[in-house]
C-alpha cells in the first residue's frame, strides 16, 4: 500500500514540475498571462519618435506628421473591406471626433491599400464627411507595421509614440479614448 502512495505522489509532484515548466517556457519575460501579447506585426514602439511622412488626404489636400508638432495626434489604420476597422470608425464620430473637438488633437485615419475610388464610395455608403487620408501603396503604413489592421498610433505632442493598439475590442477602444485624454493633460 505505502509503494502505490508514493507512486502516486511522484506522479502528483511529476504533474506539478512539468506544470511550472511550461509556464516558465511560455512566460519567459515573466508577464501575466492576461496581459497583451507583443505585437510581431509592429515597427514601432511606445517611446520611439513617429517616423515622418506626407499623405494624400481624399480632398487632394496633404498632411505632413511632423507638421502636426505640438498637437496630440491618432493615426488610424483601416481598410473599407475590414469589419473591425468598420466597427471602431462607426465609433470615431461621436467617441473621438466629437468630444476632442477645440483640443491640440488631430484624428488622421489613413485607408491602407486603398484608391481614392473605394474611398470615395465607402465615405458615401457611410455617411462619413471627417478627413482621411490614403495610402494605396501602403507607403505610410510599412513606417509602423507589417500587417493587420485597424490599428491606432497616439503620438504625443513631441512626436513620440504614446500607445500601439491593433484589432477592435469595444473596451479597448474605451482605453484608447482614456489614453488621447490622458496624453492631452500631459
Amino acid at each position: 500500500m505505502a509503494t502505490k502512495k508514493s507512486n502516486k505522489q511522484l506522479w502528483i509532484m511529476l504533474a506539478l514540475i512539468a506544470a511550472i515548466a511550461a509556464a516558465i517556457l511560455l512566460l519567459p519575460d515573466g508577464s501575466r498571462p492576461d496581459s497583451a501579447p507583443a505585437d510581431p506585426a509592429a515597427l514601432v514602439k511606445p517611446g520611439d519618435t513617429a517616423p515622418d511622412f506626407t499623405v494624400e488626404m481624399f480632398d487632394g489636400s496633404h498632411v505632413t506628421l511632423s507638421d502636426l508638432r505640438g498637437k496630440v495626434v491618432l493615426l488610424n489604420f483601416w481598410a473599407t473591406w475590414c469589419p473591425p476597422c468598420r466597427q471602431e470608425l462607426a465609433r470615431v464620430q461621436a467617441d473621438v471626433i466629437d468630444r476632442f473637438v477645440g483640443e491640440d488633437f488631430i484624428f488622421l485615419p489613413i485607408a491602407r491599400g486603398e484608391g481614392r475610388e473605394a474611398v470615395a464610395a465607402f465615405r458615401q455608403q457611410q455617411g462619413y464627411n471627417f478627413p482621411m487620408g490614403l495610402d494605396p501603396q501602403r507607403s505610410v503604413y510599412d513606417r509602423y507595421a507589417s500587417n493587420h489592421i485597424p490599428r491606432n498610433i497616439l503620438i504625443g505632442r513631441d512626436g513620440r509614440i504614446e500607445l500601439s493598439s491593433v484589432g477592435y475590442e469595444a473596451d479597448e477602444f474605451g482605453r484608447l479614448v482614456e489614453a488621447i485624454e490622458q496624453t492631452l493633460n500631459q
